[in-house]
C-alpha cells in the first residue's frame, strides 16, 4: 500500500532527530524535499542514501499529481520532508497531503522539531493559549491584518526574515503600543542562537546596532484584557 510519511527534521543542530525519523528515511522508497541540496546535507550526516526529488513552492502545482501518481501505481512508501522543522508549517506540504488523503493513500505524521515552539517556549510570554501568524502578507492585506491583530488577546506566533525584522517590529509598536513585551529568537539550536526579550522598541534597539542573519521567530504578547 502506499503511504506518506511526514518528517520534521532539525532546524539548526542535526542532532535534533528522532531515531524513528531517521530509520523512516532510510527505508523510504522515495524522499520528497524542498530543497534536495539542503536535504542531502542531511542525508550525508546520517550516511543515508536514497532517492530524492524536489518539491517547493514554485512547482508543488504541478509536480503533486504526478507524486501522487507515482506512489499509487508503484506501491511506494514516500517521506516528506522540508528544509527545516515540520513540513507545511510556512512551508510547502499542505497540496500534497491533500492530495494523497483524496486518493486514499495513508498519511503519517511524526512528531520532532519546528522552530516556534522553543521561541514561544522561552520568550517568557503566556503560552496557555497562542495564535500562529506565519510570515504576514509583505503587501495586500498587511495593514488590515495588522488592524485585527492589535485586538488579539493570546499571544502571537510569527516567522520573519533578516532583512525585514526591524521594519515588522516596527510596525508592531506602531500598531500594537511600545507597551507591548516581545521576543526575538534567531538561529535557534544553532551556534549564534540569540533571544532577545523586552518592550518592543527595547527589541528595536537591539537590532538597530547589529546586522541581522539568520532564522527569525517573533513572539508578541497579546492585548491585556482590562
Amino acid at each position: 500500500m502506499a503511504k506518506l510519511y511526514i518528517v520534521p527534521t532539525p532546524i539548526g543542530n542535526l542532532e535534533d532527530i528522532t531515531y524513528r525519523a531517521v530509520r523512516v528515511l532510510q527505508e523510504a522508497h522515495l524522499l520528497i524535499a524542498e530543497d534536495t541540496r539542503t536535504t542531502h546535507h542531511l542525508l550525508n550526516h546520517y550516511k543515508i542514501k536514497n532517492q530524492v526529488i524536489s518539491h517547493h513552492k514554485f512547482n508543488e502545482h504541478t509536480k503533486t499529481e504526478t507524486i501522487v501518481e507515482d506512489l499509487i501505481q508503484r506501491n511506494k512508501i514516500a517521506a516528506l520532508v522540508s528544509d527545516a522543522g515540520m513540513p507545511g508549517i510556512s512551508d510547502p506540504g499542505y497540496l500534497l497531503i491533500r492530495k494523497c488523503l483524496d486518493n486514499d493513500i495513508e498519511i503519517e505524521s511524526l512528531p520532532g522539531a519546528t522552530a516556534f515552539l522553543p521561541a514561544l517556549i522561552n520568550s517568557g510570554l503566556p503560552c496557555d493559549k497562542f495564535v500562529f501568524e506565519g510570515f504576514l502578507p509583505h503587501k495586500k492585506g498587511r495593514n488590515k491584518r495588522l488592524k485585527i491583530l492589535a485586538e488579539e488577546e493570546r499571544t502571537m506566533v510569527f516567522y520573519e526574515s533578516p532583512y525585514r525584522l526591524l521594519k515588522t517590529l516596527q510596525q508592531f509598536a506602531e500598531y500594537f503600543g511600545e507597551e507591548r513585551r516581545g521576543s526575538v529568537s534567531r538561529e535557534l539550536t544553532k551556534i549564534y542562537e540569540e533571544n532577545i526579550r523586552g518592550t518592543l522598541p527595547e527589541i528595536i534597539d537591539h537590532f538597530s546596532q547589529k546586522k541581522i542573519k539568520g532564522e527569525i521567530v517573533i513572539i508578541v504578547e497579546g492585548k491585556n484584557k482590562k
